[in-house]
């Protein structure tokens, strides 16, 4: 059961990030709405990395930050964000398939070099760390779309720019 719903939720939150992305204007990659946020493009990329975290914790049992690379530079192009974010999100997807309920229940750490942050089951890992976590910059990433007046998708039902 608690696969169903991790893939579940997964499916949904993965195809209403990629109508996000979707979105994104070339013209506008390098906008800030503030001079401590991110790029429009650092926040698309970091959507992208956000993949690759949830694959860590599907493939591994602990996670350093401390030896994740500094920040990576910002795709400047959709399509560039696109095709990666496809790329990562099939990746995602034949992880969740192949795992099983036991590899989900196992218990999984998310570390600075010896200081834990977390340590809990890799579903919750997964639920919170990896999916939560990419909905929270993709809501991000809804605001900056509004700033720049560019129609926002509906997610969990319309929203101001579509019709009901």
């Amino acid at each position: 059961m608690v696969k169903q719903l991790i893939v579940g939720d997964t499916k949904q939150e993965l195809a209403s990030t990629r109508r996000m992305l979707e979105r994104l204007p070339d013209e506008h990659m390098t906008w800030r709405p503030h001079e401590k946020s991110m790029t429009l493009g650092g926040l698309a990329t970091h959507l992208i990395n956000l993949l690759n975290w949830q694959m860590a914790i599907l493939q591994y049992l602990d996670f350093d930050l401390s030896a994740v690379p500094l920040r990576r530079e910002a795709l400047e192009k959709r399509a560039d964000i696109l095709d990666e974010f496809d790329t990562n999100v099939r990746k995602v997807e034949m992880m969740l398939t192949e795992c099983d309920e036991k590899t989900l229940g196992e218990e999984w750490t998310l570390r600075h070099g010896d200081h834990i942050i977390r340590q809990e089951p890799r579903a919750i890992a997964f639920r919170t760390f990896g999916l939560s976590h990419m909905v929270h910059h993709r809501a991000q990433l809804g605001v900056y779309l509004r700033l720049l007046d560019i129609p926002v998708p509906g997610i969990y039902g319309p929203s101001a720019d579509e019709e009901a």
